[in-house]
């Protein structure tokens, strides 16, 4: 089987990308989980849904715009300050609203509370699809 030069060329692009990605996301996670006032692998690992959501919503937020920024430049380190910027502006977010909104975010997570949980995933979510979609201006 022949496999065209471009294709090759592609597919090196892609695992290229798809590392760096990868390892832009396990630097949010770590950055975000240490920036909270709880421990989420702590609290998963007992079961508390309420963690889970709001790791889930934040990873989740953060990936939207880093998908925007794979699709939408064409350098490596193009993409490199874009995903930066996705993941200050989740952080931003995350603190803001744990400062103003939901003062007591940490002690309702942990106790696993769901209500405080899915709106931090929402707004997770709203955050970075915003954030992709202006990424694409």
């Amino acid at each position: 089987m022949y496999l065209p030069d471009d294709f090759l060329a592609n597919a090196l692009a892609f695992l290229v990308a798809f590392l760096v990605a990868g390892v832009f996301t396990i630097a949010f996670k770590l950055i975000y989980q240490a920036i909270t006032p709880y421990k989420e692998s702590a609290l998963i690992r007992q079961g508390n849904a309420a963690a889970a959501i709001v790791l889930g919503g934040a990873l989740v937020g953060y990936v939207l715009p880093l998908a925007s920024a794979l699709a939408n430049t064409s350098t490596l380190l193009e993409f490199c300050a874009w995903a930066t910027l996705a993941g200050v502006i989740q952080i931003v977010s995350f603190t803001a609203i744990r400062m103003t909104v939901m003062k007591d975010l940490a002690e309702r997570v942990e106790r696993g509370e769901i209500a405080p949980a899915l709106y931090l995933l929402s707004i997770s979510i709203a955050v970075g699809i915003l954030n992709a979609a202006c990424m694409t201006a």
